[in-house]
């Protein structure tokens, strides 16, 4: 099993996609990174960090070597860890996604294993969207103490509305697990194998929170593009979170209003997707703190919302 997984290719080949929004690959800023973060800050968690076994690592950064931006961390998963705790993250929320059927019960086993070892990550399953067996393997994974599952429309080319994922919705609905979701537009590349403008929208995540209101989705980056539309749904739904991760980075040509942060606050958390980033680990946070939000509303999108939302003490 550890051959399959250190041979796993990506789902990600170069296809005659339009490119509609971001122009990509994006170069790497070369700005200056902080030692620690500030012991002035409340307890910081990252609710948005990759970990992979060793070769699909690899594989995912020579991917967006080529049409993402450069890799600056490249580091495997004993390394991303200690290097967050070392500058004073607490806790990490740990993200991966199956890139083709088959590969989901590995991957789970693997960051459930990591997990264990280290109880400072809280660790999310993954699974492939319609393949068989999606509910077992599912509850399986929370059975090893899984605190929610990962999924990715850009890379498993599905759309947020697709019936094969109804199975998923409903088995983390019944076991109070969250589900996060890359069902915004951005960043897209005309490299998937799928256009992603025409699988992401608001109005599909709209029909999920709408069909499944006791699922609690969070879509990470903010919703990008689509921020607008983002901030009505967490207008309307009690169901939705998002997350930072690279949109208050000031790295992306995107304008992200502040409203987007002060309609529901405690539905916001702090990510970063360490460390497939091509500037400083704590450019994100930087950013976020300069914004100057109340010291009560800062400690919840730095960490304790996504404490909340998983559950963690």
């Amino acid at each position: 099993m550890d051959a399959e997984l250190a041979n796993a290719s990506l789902c990600c080949v170069a296809a005659p996609l339009h490119q509609r929004g971001l122009t990509l690959p994006m170069p790497a800023l070369h700005d200056e990174e902080g030692a620690a973060l500030p012991a002035s800050l409340p307890p910081v968690v990252d609710a948005h960090v990759h970990l992979f076994p060793d070769g699909v690592f690899e594989a995912i950064w020579r991917w967006f070597d080529t049409h993402g931006w450069p890799i600056r961390y490249k580091l495997h998963t004993p390394k991303v860890l200690d290097f967050l705790f070392a500058r004073g993250v607490s806790r990490v929320v740990a993200l991966h996604y199956a890139h083709k059927p088959g590969l989901a019960r590995a991957f789970n086993r693997y960051v459930a294993g990591v997990q264990r070892e280290e109880p400072r990550v809280l660790g999310l399953a993954t699974v492939f969207p319609g393949e068989p067996d999606a509910k077992a393997l599912l509850r399986e994974a929370f059975a090893e103490g899984l605190h929610g599952v990962k999924l990715h429309c850009h890379v498993q080319c599905f759309s947020p509305d697709d019936e094969a994922l109804h199975e998923v919705y409903e088995v983390c609905a019944e076991a109070g697990r969250p589900l996060v979701m890359h069902a915004g537009r951005e960043p897209a590349s005309p490299a998937y194998k799928c256009d992603v403008y025409a699988l992401c929208a608001v109005e599909r995540v709209e029909r999920v929170l709408r069909a499944h209101p006791r699922l609690k989705l969070c879509v990470p980056h903010l919703g990008a593009d689509e921020f607008d539309g983002y901030a009505r749904l967490l207008e309307r739904y009690d169901n939705l979170w998002l997350d930072t991760t690279m949109m208050a980075a000031d790295y992306f040509p995107l304008e992200v209003p502040r409203r987007l942060f002060e309609v529901r606050p405690e539905r916001i958390l702090y990510g970063t997707d360490f460390p497939n980033l091509p500037y400083a680990w704590d450019r994100e946070i930087r950013h976020l703190v300069a914004m100057k939000f109340r010291d009560d509303v800062e400690a919840g999108m730095l960490g304790g919302n996504a404490l909340a939302l998983y559950g963690a003490p």
